[in-house]
């Protein structure tokens, strides 16, 4: 036996592999409870395991929501009606609708799941610190915060299991893996298939031009998000003297009006009578105006004020809320926006590379801002920077033309489609060639 073909590897692991990373890393975030001081570095490898199965979950969940917003009864009852599969742009406006409602409810329901294991830990705190005093070592509550979550992770599984039907893709056509091949040399194969993959994924996306423009701005978005977050905390630590009880407040009023927020802007969106992209451009500017509320701080009028200009540690859980409501609504929308820029069939590989652009930009922003503040002995100059950082995906997110790129996707995966019956059709005629120059040798 020469090889296993692609036949026996099919791209129906999205349910699965959610499962997987799910249950690994709920399992990992619940061993910190026996990190002891002895073993810290265990901590740093738990970390790890916990941190990539949390984005490898988001991946795979995401790739869902094209497939979720296609297969919609409303779309295939439109298809019905009209009797045709030719995509028309009432299908492209329905398809988009749809996926923004899910992911909007997905964001709101992510919201709410936070804010609970936010309060309990927050409970949990606070009644080991009233109980234990100083008795017990400062790690143990946070130790079994983790275990907690992990706890919460694990029973959602459950649900999941059930209910999650599976959702198959294309089948690994191009996988080819000896059947004589070890288990670790299978493994090896499948690990250099995904690189090789991405790879190919980065130069399909190259050629779909909104896309492009799309992902220059979600690196641009995500590393203002990044910036815009950690440098609120560290200013409410450090200049407005915020204790960790009033941190935790402050992510609780993100949380809360993130929720809100996801509720809420379809809701206007759907009034105005926004495209996607005018309501992510809006809540760009709403987001400018953390920054820019920040750097009123620098007007003499305002300093003898004595508050305006995060002077005054209430402050900042106003701009708390306005950056949860923004929050809110980008994730959903831009998740939403760029579900339908992708080649129908590749889902789950081209959210991998949405991952990998939103990951690998949100150590930018704050890096700058440490060496700001490491050159300047403050932080208020670092507003200087959010400003920037926050209009600039403005201008690309607005010329972002989803209907072109829908119809690029679409035309893409034919492509893709017609280039993969080539490559079967060429292979077939290079087995048959081979087979009658071996009889004419034999001859």
């Amino acid at each position: 036996m020469s090889g296993i073909g692609s036949n026996l590897y099919p791209g129906d692991n999205r349910k699965r592999l959610l499962l997987t990373f799910g249950t690994v890393g709920s399992l990992a975030s619940m061993s910190f409870v026996f990190v002891m001081p002895g073993i810290y570095l265990a901590g740093a490898v738990l970390a790890i395991i916990g941190v990539v199965c949390l984005g490898s979950s988001f991946v795979v969940l995401n790739s869902f929501l094209p497939l979720l917003a296609a297969n919609h009864p409303s779309v295939l009852n439109t298809q019905k009606e009209r009797q045709s599969d030719t995509l028309h742009d009432s299908d492209n406006n329905l398809e988009l609708q749809i996926s923004t409602k899910i992911s909007a409810k997905a964001i709101g329901l992510g919201y709410a799941a936070a804010l609970l294991i936010q309060v309990l830990a927050i409970g949990v705190l606070l009644s080991m610190k009233k109980i234990f005093d100083d008795s017990i070592s400062a790690t143990v509550p946070l130790r079994l915060i983790l275990f907690l979550a992990g706890i919460w992770w694990l029973a959602f599984m459950g649900p999941t299991a059930l209910w999650l039907r599976k959702r198959p893709g294309s089948p690994l056509k191009d996988l080819k893996i000896d059947a004589s091949r070890t288990k670790m040399g299978r493994i090896l194969a499948h690990v250099a298939f995904a690189w090789s993959s991405l790879w190919c994924t980065i130069t399909v996306a190259a050629r779909l031009k909104q896309m492009v423009i799309f992902l220059a701005a979600w690196f641009l978005l995500s590393d203002a998000q990044a910036s815009v977050s950690g440098t609120a905390v560290l200013f409410a630590r450090t200049e407005l003297k915020i204790g960790t009880v009033g941190i935790a407040l402050l992510s609780i009023t993100v949380m809360i009006f993130g929720m809100l927020g996801s509720s809420l802007l379809p809701v206007l969106s759907k009034r105005m009578r926004w495209t996607n992209s005018q309501t992510i451009v809006f809540c760009l500017v709403l987001m400018e105006f953390v920054p820019l509320y920040g750097l009123l701080g620098y007007l003499p009028f305002i300093q003898r004020w004595g508050f305006g200009g995060l002077q005054v540690w209430w402050e900042i859980y106003g701009l708390g809320v306005i950056f949860g409501t923004v929050m809110g609504g980008l994730s959903s929308y831009c998740r939403s926006l760029f579900g339908s820029l992708v080649p129908p069939g590749r889902e789950a590989a081209f959210f991998a590379l949405f991952a990998i652009t939103d990951k690998g930009s949100s150590a930018v922003g704050p890096a700058v801002v440490g060496r700001i503040v490491d050159a300047t002995g403050h932080i208020r100059p670092a507003f200087w920077l959010l400003a920037v950082v926050v209009a600039l995906p403005i201008p690309l997110i607005w010329y972002t033309d989803v209907n072109e790129g829908q119809l690029d996707a679409r035309r893409m995966a034919a492509s893709l489609r017609e280039d993969q019956r080539f490559g079967v059709q060429l292979r077939a005629v290079e087995r048959r060639e081979q087979a009658e120059g071996l009889l004419e040798n034999e001859g």
